[in-house]
């Protein structure tokens, strides 16, 4: 049907109609296949006729070229006719609609409603028609027009527009436009918005915005709570389709609250020189982290035994942002005590526990040949005394009235060490010299628990005793006989608390001498430790 159409489009201004169904006809007879320049007939009706033609056909292929002729200008005219309209824009009135109409004079006895085709002209120019084109308008922007009538008119023909759009917009097309005869504007421009692209969130914080992406709209940045915002705290989308600044950023710099368990004051219990403690964990949280869990003890752990003294427990905990906070809380230990007791002259004390806290129970014993005046045991109490009233240690009474050696020396056994001196005369030079250095040494021999027994002279004449009490001469003589002691010459013999002899002496010997003896061999460990407490006791 386009053939059709661009046959029947001629060039004079009355309206041509030609019956679409003779056309039609025509066309179907040019879809005919040809062959070597003649047409090819559908189907031969015997072989014998090939090679003959009838007037009729020669009537029908001469009729062919000269319609395919036809449309050969027909085509070359419609292809001159579009490049003339895209020189010349004033031909674009040209308007081609299709209509309908009757076929007469068919010859067949009836009338066909068919299709045609119609062709129209541009108007005739006005230049005086106040509405040539339709009244332009332009969305967020501003028209100037200037129409050759003047005054107001905007839309005669030959009218100019300038097109300005509004802050925030940008013009998309031609700055000017210009009403053309076919009564349409030159060009359809349009302001676009400017618009910046999306702000992505930040982590941790909110982004506000006044006005979308648009210009001028203001985005303000909010962080979160224990966060603080680093940057630009607000951007704006400028006319450029760009934002101001920089995107910020919302950091955590504030530190962990921690808060350590109060502080506290434990008594040790009675006997008891440790305390164990409990307390509960401290309590942590942060404006920006929901769960802290790096929480780290400094110090001895809930539950365990604490001694006497201060004792400072710390806790530290850092944020997923290693900002750290420190809490530390005091828990002191006291073990109520009673003033320390001193040990009897002669005597010592054996405490348990710490000797003088709270419960502590000290036991008062008295040394060799010595014995104890007032309680046994005395125990520390809660108000920090003890029970009891002091005690002493007095010099043990010794019977000399006894009548042999054996009952002599059972009163020292386990008690007291015994040295025993012998001598020919008491005009003994040896003698002499030793009763001066024992005089001196009584002191420190008193506190190595030992007795001096001297034994002087030959019988009639002989004497025994025990500083001034007199021994009986059979004692006398039963201990020279049990000790295998001479009357000849000058002697000393020390015998310990069993009344072992552990060594002999037959010169004088000076009292460092025996003391160094007794204190290495003779004294037990405890024993010299309190010696060691009491040496400034002779001086």
């Amino acid at each position: 049907m386009l053939l059709a159409r661009l046959f029947f489009h001629t060039t004079h201004t009355r309206k041509t109609f030609i019956s679409a169904r003779r056309l039609h006809l025509l066309i179907e007879t040019l879809s005919v296949p040809r062959k070597h320049g003649h047409l090819k007939r559908a189907k031969p009706r015997a072989a014998s006729f090939s090679t003959f033609r009838s007037p009729a056909a020669a009537v029908r292929r001469r009729g062919s070229d000269i319609l395919l002729l036809l449309i050969i200008i027909i085509i070359i005219t419609t292809i001159i006719m579009s490049a003339l309209l895209l020189l010349f824009p004033a031909l674009q009135g040209f308007l081609v609609a299709p209509v309908c109409g009757f076929d007469e004079g068919s010859g067949e006895g009836y009338s066909e409603f068919e299709p045609v085709v119609q062709i129209h002209y541009t108007p005739k120019l006005d230049y005086k028609n106040p509405r040539w084109c339709h009244t332009f308008s332009l969305q967020n922007g501003e028209v100037t027009c200037h129409s050759p009538l003047g005054g107001h008119h905007r839309s005669t023909l030959g009218t100019r527009c300038k097109l300005t759009c509004d802050h925030g917009s940008q013009l998309v097309g031609p700055a000017a436009v210009q009403c053309l005869p076919t009564r349409r504007w030159s060009g359809m421009p349009y302001c676009r918005q400017i618009r910046c692209h999306v702000l992505p969130t930040i982590y941790h914080g909110t982004l506000s915005c006044t006005d979308g992406v648009l210009v001028d709209s203001r985005c303000d940045y909010t962080c979160d709570p224990g966060y603080q915002i680093e940057g630009d705290r607000t951007r704006t989308c400028l006319e450029e389709g760009k934002w101001s600044g920089t995107e910020p950023t919302c950091e955590d710099h504030d530190p962990p609250m921690i808060k350590c368990p109060r502080s506290r004051v434990k008594i040790a219990a009675p006997g008891k020189l440790t305390v164990k403690v409990t307390w509960e964990p401290p309590v942590v949280k942060d404006t920006a982290d929901t769960r802290l869990t790096g929480v780290t003890l400094m110090g001895q752990e809930p539950g365990s035994d604490f001694k006497e003294g201060i004792h400072v427990i710390r806790y530290k905990v850092y944020d997923q942002a290693r900002n750290k906070a420190t809490c530390k809380f005091i828990i002191r230990v006291e073990v109520r005590r009673c003033p320390i007791l001193k040990a009897p002259l002669h005597g010592y004390l054996r405490c348990d526990s710490g000797g003088n806290n709270y419960g502590a129970v000290c036991e008062h014993l008295c040394d060799g040949g010595y014995e104890r005046r007032g309680p046994a045991t005395r125990v520390c109490q809660f108000n920090r005394s003890w029970s009891g009233s002091p005690l002493t240690c007095v010099t043990m009474e010794i019977n000399t009235d006894v009548r042999t050696a054996a009952a002599l020396l059972d009163q020292f056994y386990e008690k007291r060490r015994l040295l025993v001196v012998s001598t020919p005369d008491n005009s003994n030079q040896y003698y002499k010299l030793q009763n001066i250095m024992l005089q001196k040494a009584s002191c420190g021999l008193d506190l190595r628990q030992v007795t001096v027994i001297e034994l002087l002279g030959s019988p009639p004449r002989e004497v025994g005793r025990i500083k001034d009490r007199q021994l009986d001469d059979h004692v006398i003589e039963e201990l020279r006989q049990v000790l295998r002691i001479s009357r000849s010459y000058f002697s000393l013999v020390l015998l310990d608390e069993y009344g072992v002899d552990r060594e002999r002496f037959i010169a004088p010997t000076a009292a460092d001498e025996l003391y160094y003896y007794l204190d290495t061999y003779i004294l037990s460990e405890e024993e010299r430790e309190r010696l060691e407490k009491q040496r400034d006791y002779c001086e």
